[in-house]
């Protein structure tokens, strides 16, 4: 296992990997069924021949959460595959500005905008068990991939082929991690994006203003792009939104914009 840990490695790297020993140590995990530090219990161990078929993948530069074909978000483990973008870590403080304003709401009705994987939705669902949550998308794919992560993980989100229209039938909450990417962005991005993630997922103008002018719901609450705040903020407020409110991700990085509806 030893020899095996540094040649994935060294591969990792030789690739442009960003993180070569993090990922490989998280896909010798996989093959032995343990954690990232139950590898280094496991020195001694025959690596399955799986290994090199994940790490060639990997060497290609496809994203690892579709390697492992699973990815942590908040609490859960989501089912991943390239029908729907990979759930960020930027994305769970989404899920923590949409918790605490429901906190104190017994059975909330919660959209969710674009859901994908279903990430957002799901982790509402699991964290807030009186939540009443629907998630739309308009890719069937990742549709149908948010419909297997409910199933899998047992829990009642309301999964749906729609667009904003869903906005306007009236909800508590209304969140959304929707394309922010320039086009102008997309070709300075990573191959594991540009290669392998649904570009419609990650690609597009105004949506955050179309989404605020649809949405008919006491709070909503936003992702947003880098350098997107101010924008995002002024117009809200231009629409009338009160308690405008910015939240930066782990990173310090402005990343999530909520208003209330008045």
């Amino acid at each position: 296992m030893r020899e095996a840990l540094l040649l994935t490695e060294r591969e990792l790297e030789a690739a442009g990997v960003d993180t070569p020993r993090v990922d490989a140590e998280l896909l010798l995990a996989h093959v032995l069924g343990t954690t990232r530090s139950g590898v280094y219990a496991h020195v001694d161990a025959e690596v399955p021949g799986t290994w090199r078929v994940l790490l060639r993948r990997r060497v290609e530069r496809e994203p690892l959460a579709y390697v492992l074909g699973e990815w942590g978000f908040r609490r859960l483990v989501l089912k991943m595959d390239a029908r729907a973008l990979v759930p960020r870590p930027e994305t769970e403080v989404v899920v923590e500005r949409c918790l605490e304003l429901l906190r104190g709401h017994e059975a909330p009705r919660v959209l969710d905008v674009g859901t994908g994987t279903g990430a957002i939705a799901l982790a509402i669902a699991d964290e807030h068990p009186g939540a009443h949550v629907t998630a739309v998308d308009i890719s069937p794919d990742a549709v149908a991939l948010a419909r297997e992560n409910a199933e899998r993980l047992q829990l009642g989100v309301d999964v749906r082929t729609e667009d904003f229209d869903a906005a306007t039938e009236g909800w508590d909450l209304v969140v959304s991690n929707p394309p922010y990417v320039t086009p102008e962005e997309w070709e300075t991005l990573q191959p594991e994006i540009r290669a392998w993630e649904p570009r419609g997922a990650l690609v597009g103008v105004g949506l955050h203003e179309q989404l605020a002018r649809a949405a008919n719901t006491r709070w909503l609450v936003l992702e947003v792009g880098g350098c997107q705040a101010p924008d995002v903020s002024r117009t809200l407020t231009s629409l009338g939104y009160a308690d405008v409110r910015v939240t930066p991700d782990l990173a310090g990085i402005p990343r999530v914009v909520e208003g209330r509806r008045v």
